[in-house]
């Protein structure tokens, strides 16, 4: 394992476990307002390590919901990973099985755009650079969900401080982080659209899965010119060098 590609990774996660950081700490809170213990919450931040189907499942689970529907309800939220994967399947496909597996478990929406981002500028995607990028962000957000599980009880409910919006704000995020590629504005608008019809016609948490599934499907049927994918990419990278 190359140290200087993982001392790479380690230094362009920084920026991801500072944003993350105060989710993490909201999940500990509302897990254990809805009953869960310290030991719980660690052990879910653990084994899930997913923000969104976290905060979901911990939601149903304090609404006494049964077991099989809040772990549908995750897979639903989490669907996304699973297009995630195949997008990024070409740029891992020289690591070992060990390391694919290693590498899809810590795959998060800004694990996934980081990569992207390095692959398209013709950077090889390493598994020590990987590591270097997921492991500080994995371990941030077990440890911190613990640190928001043992102050949850003194804050009480995080909505009452406005804490409820920044997942929302987060997400946002990511998605402007591809501002700069080509069809960006149609396919945003189509999944919108497609995630708020879904929300009032099948219901949450399928909104999210088909609202993604409508924006992939806009961008396949508006494939990029190359010239304008390149300029995109050269962008990007110098965007990232600044």
């Amino acid at each position: 394992m190359s140290r200087s590609e993982f001392s790479e990774g380690i230094t362009r996660s920084i920026p991801i476990v500072v944003s993350a950081s105060p989710f993490a700490v909201l999940f500990g809170a509302i897990a254990i307002a809805n009953g869960q213990t310290i030991g719980e919450v660690a052990l879910t931040s653990g084994t899930i390590f997913a923000g969104a189907s976290q905060l979901v499942g911990i939601e149903l689970f304090g609404h006494h919901v049964p077991a099989w529907l809040i772990v549908l309800s995750i897979f639903a939220v989490n669907f996304r990973h699973v297009l995630y994967s195949a997008a990024l399947a070409p740029f891992v496909e020289h690591f070992s099985a060990s390391q694919k597996a290693a590498t899809f478990f810590l795959l998060t929406d800004p694990q996934f755009a980081e990569t992207l981002k390095r692959a398209e500028t013709g950077t090889k995607v390493t598994f020590a650079w990987y590591m270097g990028l997921g492991l500080p962000i994995f371990v941030a957000w077990v440890l911190l969900s613990v640190v928001g599980a043992y102050f949850g009880r003194l804050m009480g409910d995080p909505a009452r401080f406005g804490f409820d919006v920044l997942l929302p704000i987060y997400f946002l995020a990511l998605v402007l982080g591809f501002r700069r590629r080509s069809n960006f504005l149609p396919v945003v608008v189509v999944s919108a659209l497609a995630s708020a019809i879904a929300h009032k016609t099948v219901g949450s948490p399928w909104h999210v899965s088909i609202g993604a599934l409508a924006g992939v499907l806009a961008a396949a049927l508006m494939p990029p010119a190359k010239a304008e994918e390149a300029k995109s990419a050269s962008g990007a990278a110098a965007e990232d060098s600044q």
